[in-house]
């Protein structure tokens, strides 16, 4: 009995993954998930770092204003669309938003589904970094401010040379656990037709009319990845854990 569930397993695992080199159907997701995952974190991060320093150059310049300048309506107006922004990505579902962006703005032009699926992905990130970076941006005293300003800095100097090195080494960790669950999320890319490792899985299912496999093969894919990617992040807190010392 042994020898007969070993043989169905044996070929069951030849059916899915090795007719028709399907199996390399998985190798072709899993490179469009990573290409995805990694354009979408740099762009989140562009969009993060940007919004973050909005958020808290406004809180930090407007609290006590007195006399309004261009450059402060400027940056109220700024602050006003990130938070819009900040409200929107955050309170709609990623699917949603992916959908949107192909089958709505993206509907009359021929585009790569890649890129489409970067943007869409980089969007929703940066609503999540942006908290993240505000949040090691704030957490910074006060004093350093005045620090950058005895130095002869002003206050956009100040925040590129003396704040944002120190907020990136505190949300760094952060930032790398960010880009586990937006690996993760890219597992709805296939809602746009887009061939990533979660659609190879299915389409291996389509095949083969075998469920089992293709999706417990997905997950553990999916798993030594993140388990990866968590060991990294691991070993990165240490180090900075270190260097503190």
């Amino acid at each position: 009995m042994n020898s007969d569930w070993w043989n169905s397993l044996v070929e069951k695992f030849q059916v899915n993954f090795i007719a028709e080199d399907r199996w390399l159907w998985l190798v072709d997701g899993l490179k469009a998930t990573l290409i995805i995952a990694c354009g979408a974190l740099l762009l989140g991060l562009f969009l993060g770092f940007v919004i973050a320093i909005v958020r808290s150059s406004s809180e930090n310049l407007l609290k006590d204003v007195k006399k309004w300048t261009l450059g402060k309506v400027l940056l109220k107006i700024g602050d006003l669309f990130c938070k819009l922004y900040l409200t929107v990505i955050r309170g709609t579902p990623v699917v949603v938003q992916l959908m949107i962006i192909y089958f709505v703005i993206f509907a009359s032009f021929d585009v790569d589904k890649i890129p489409v699926a970067i943007i869409a992905f980089g969007i929703n990130s940066g609503a999540y970094v942006a908290e993240i970076v505000r949040s090691g941006i704030m957490s910074i005293d006060k004093g350093q401010f005045e620090a950058g300003r005895s130095l002869g800095f002003n206050y956009v100097q100040t925040m590129i040379f003396i704040i944002l090195p120190q907020a990136l080494k505190n949300v760094l960790p952060a930032l790398a656990n960010e880009f586990i669950v937006l690996l993760k999320e890219t597992s709805v890319s296939g809602y746009i037709g887009l061939m990533d490792l979660t659609k190879a899985g299915d389409l291996i299912k389509s095949r083969t009319y075998e469920a089992f496999m293709p999706l417990i093969a997905v997950a553990l894919i999916y798993l030594v990845v993140v388990i990866i990617l968590t060991k990294l992040v691991s070993i990165l807190e240490r180090r900075l854990r270190t260097s503190e010392r």
